[in-house]
This record gives C-alpha cells, structure tokens and sequence, in this order.
C-alpha cells in the first residue's frame, strides 16, 4: 500500500515554504498541516477578514508573517527576498463571485497582477524549487449561465474563460502563470504549476456569501437558511482535499514524476445547493429550514459546475476521500466543539491526521 501521507511528510518536513493567502480559509488550513508536516512556513497575506475567524483560532507558529496586500509590487518583492523559500503555495486571492461584481478592478489587480508580482519577484529567488498556483474551477469558460439542465463537466484542456470579473480574474491567472513558468523558470528546470479546485468547505470558513457560514447563522438563530440559487450545483469538497493534491502536486513537479502543469482537483460528484443544505441540518439535529429568496442584485453564477478529476488520479494517486456526507459530518463535529468553547488546534489538528490516515488507505 502506497503511504502518501508518509511521502508527503518525507518531503515537506524541513522545507522552507511561502504560504500567501495564509490568514484565510484554506490558507490557515494548509498552514496547520504543513506545521504538523513539520516544514518551516512563512506567510504572506492581508489581516483576517472575519471575527471569529480560522486564523486565529488556530494560531499557527509560522516562522515568519507578512500582513500586506499582493497588489503592493515592493511588499511582495521585499517579502520574497527576506524568505528565500524553496517552495511556494500561491493561495492569496479575492476569492468571491459576488464580490467580484461590486469590485472588478481591486479583484483583477489582486489575483492576475498580484501573482504577477509574485512571480516576477521570484524569478531571482536563488532558492527555488517549484511554485504552485491555485486558481479555481471558475478559470473555465462556463457557458452554462443560461441552461437550464445538463453537466457541464471541465477538464483540463477545456477553454479559460469568464463572463463574470472573478472568474475571469482566475482565467487570467491562469493565463499569467503559464507565462511566467514558460518565460523564465523553464530554463532554470523550476516547475510553475497551477490547481483548479472545486468548492471548498470545512471547519472554519466565516467569509462573505459562504453556504456554510449562512447555514450555522441560521443554526444558532434558529432561523430559516436563505438560499440564492437552490437548484445550482457545484463540486463541493472538504478543503483537506484539493490541499493534499496542491502539496501532492507541487512534490511530485519538484521530483520531476508529472509532465503536467495544471490539474483539477474535484469531488466524484457534484451536489445542488439545497441538497447540501438539508445534509447539513439533519447532521446537526436543527430543526432550522431553508427558503428561497430571489436574487434581486441580477448577479448571474454559473448555473452548473463539475471538474474531471481524472487526470490528477492518474498522474499523482491522488482521490477523493470524503463522501459529502462524511464531509458534512466533519463540518458539524468541528463546529460544534467550536461553540462548545473547545481547543480548535487539537480539533483541527486531529481531522488532518483523520484525514491522513484515509489517504492510505486503498
């Protein structure tokens, strides 16, 4: 039986890592794990967002912390130059749809020039050995705004796109790294690789216009869960999952045992709104319902989304682990030990090595 938790632990242990991103949800997540991994992690980010928020109730010993905003070319460039890290997990973004509506220009000069700068900054890093970019599934194309049934299923050699400023922000990104890998860090033999991930949800997430945050508030409220778009379907995802491929990933570009520079990394299936909605409430024993508003802002989603997988399980090992059903599971364990005034390090520590423990298993 292949240990890919063990092989990931051999090769992040003493690593010096760039973690930006790392105040936010998934960030603070892979900054636990790589700490637990045993590697020497520095972040970059903007301050926490949200109050509670994942940060610090996990209060991660980085080595080093950079509280500033990628689109400042020195900050990041100065940041850069202080680390000299060897690898670097680019997870810093506006990550919102909505968001992206009200701020189209500070979410595109976040997410396209700031990797720009990024990685302008690192083509001088004496250190490096490969950098790794997360993205999103909304990277692609999606044409499915107006469709009113049938998949639309992306796999990586499909079109990037975006009708909306976030996602083509992330489309761009895209578009960027592989300019910057093909320009400048192929000829050094530094790989520069992207990840397109699904939706994430775990333990933890407090940001704007999340589905699991609206739920928990409705939860403690005992009041009904507003829902959007209820019919809308996504490849929702624990975020130990796309987190395992991105380090799974990087590894494997830095050992040179993958040709490919971009992977998805998704569920098996994907899931509406309202069927997340209602797993949830009856994991967590609410009595709480949900409702339908309509979306009077006209801000249009995709209406449908779902990644190919299969290319990273065939070039990495790397699986789903968690049915959405164990994932809502997880969610409702970590939160109610939240509430209940538990430690959130040993909680969250103890669903990574859960978590680890499934990646071995066949």
């Amino acid at each position: 039986m292949t240990s890919h938790s063990k092989n990931l632990h051999r090769f992040w242990s003493g690593k010096r890592v760039l973690l930006t991103g790392h105040t936010g949800f998934k960030g603070s997540w892979a900054g636990a794990w790589l700490k637990h991994m045993g590697a020497e992690v520095h972040g970059f980010s903007l301050a926490p967002e949200t109050e509670p928020g994942l940060y610090g109730l996990l209060n991660v010993p980085y080595a080093s912390e950079y509280i500033a905003d990628l689109r400042d070319r020195d900050a990041v460039a100065n940041a850069v130059k202080a680390v000299a890290p060897q690898l670097v997990l680019h997870m810093a973004a506006q990550p919102l749809v909505r968001r992206g509506y009200r701020e189209p220009v500070e979410t595109m000069a976040t997410n396209i020039m700031g990797t720009a700068h990024l990685l302008d900054a690192l083509r001088t890093s004496e250190k490096l050995l490969g950098v790794l970019v997360v993205t999103s599934d909304k990277a692609y194309d999606n044409d499915s705004y107006d469709q009113a049934h049938g998949d639309v299923i992306f796999r990586e050699g499909d079109a990037l796109g975006g009708r909306d400023p976030y996602s083509a922000s992330k489309g761009s990104q895209e578009i960027v790294a592989r300019s910057f890998g093909q320009s400048f860090f192929r000829e050094k033999n530094i790989p520069v690789v992207t990840a397109r991930a699904g939706n994430v949800i775990g333990g933890g997430d407090w940001s704007e216009d999340r589905l699991m945050t609206d739920i928990i508030t409705a939860i403690a409220t005992n009041q009904p869960v507003i829902l959007r778009s209820p019919d809308a379907t996504r490849p929702w995802q624990h975020v130990l999952e796309p987190v395992a491929g991105y380090m799974m990933f990087l590894q494997a570009a830095v050992e040179r045992r993958v040709e490919e520079t971009t992977l998805n990394f998704g569920p098996d299936s994907s899931n509406t709104v309202a069927e997340v909605v209602d797993l949830m409430l009856a994991h967590w024993g609410s009595n709480s319902g949900r409702m339908t508003e309509n979306n009077g802002d006209g801000k249009k989603e995709a209406r449908t989304l779902a990644l190919d997988s299969s290319l990273a399980k065939s070039a990495l090992g790397w699986q789903p682990r968690l049915d959405l059903a164990s994932c809502i599971e997880w969610i409702v364990r970590w939160h109610k030990a939240q509430l209940a005034g538990q430690t959130m390090t040993k909680i969250t520590a103890a669903q990574i090595a859960s978590y680890e423990d499934l990646m071995d298993r066949k």
